[in-house]
């Protein structure tokens, strides 16, 4: 049920993530559902952002030993392979919390998934090299970048902006603290 309901939250948003929906897709009796989450739909919905974020923890923990432009290209790949699989419909499970749910309590558990993914990104940037400061800078810009290109990836039904993000990426990647170091002497 958690993980069709991080599916549902993939495809259709926060809105769309209903019980009955997760039931469809998950085949598990009713009676089921009420038993796990007996606090309602907002139970449902943590555990599933919850899930989502630790399944892109432990992708981000795979990158020790990478260079920063090889981590650049895992962590575009692992959205790349999201929008292929799910022909375009699929995009971030926490990032449709983020933007779609009314409920303080989960929008600020999305907030704290994407903190931590933000945390683990920078480790991994820091043990290829990268300055701290500028590693930490390098994560959230990675991050954002990549959501936002996946956002106009499934509207434009094209890898094209994710394709072009990439090398953007790539290129800060690159040499991210002679970057940071011009941006604070601007």
């Amino acid at each position: 049920m958690i993980a069709s309901a991080v599916k549902l939250l993939a495809m259709h948003g926060f809105q769309a993530t209903s019980f009955s929906s997760v039931l469809k897709d998950s085949g598990a009796p009713r009676g089921s559902i009420y038993y796990h989450f007996p606090e309602g739909k907002d139970q449902l919905i943590g555990a599933a952002i919850d899930l989502a974020g630790d399944r892109a923890l432990a992708f981000t923990d795979s990158f020790t030993g990478l260079s920063a432009a090889e981590i650049v290209d895992a962590f575009v790949g692992l959205w790349r392979a999201v929008l292929l699989r799910s022909d375009f419909r699929a995009g971030c499970a926490v990032l449709a919390v983020t933007v779609s749910a009314d409920v303080p309590e989960l929008v600020e558990r999305a907030a704290a998934i994407f903190r931590s993914w933000r945390e683990r990104l920078a480790a991994a940037l820091e043990a290829s090299g990268v300055e701290p400061a500028s590693a930490r800078a390098l994560a959230v810009t990675i991050i954002a970048a990549c959501e936002g290109a996946t956002v106009l990836c499934r509207a434009e039904h094209s890898l094209e902006p994710l394709e072009a993000v990439a090398g953007q990426l790539r290129v800060l990647a690159a040499d991210p603290g002679k970057r940071h170091a011009e941006d604070l002497s601007s």
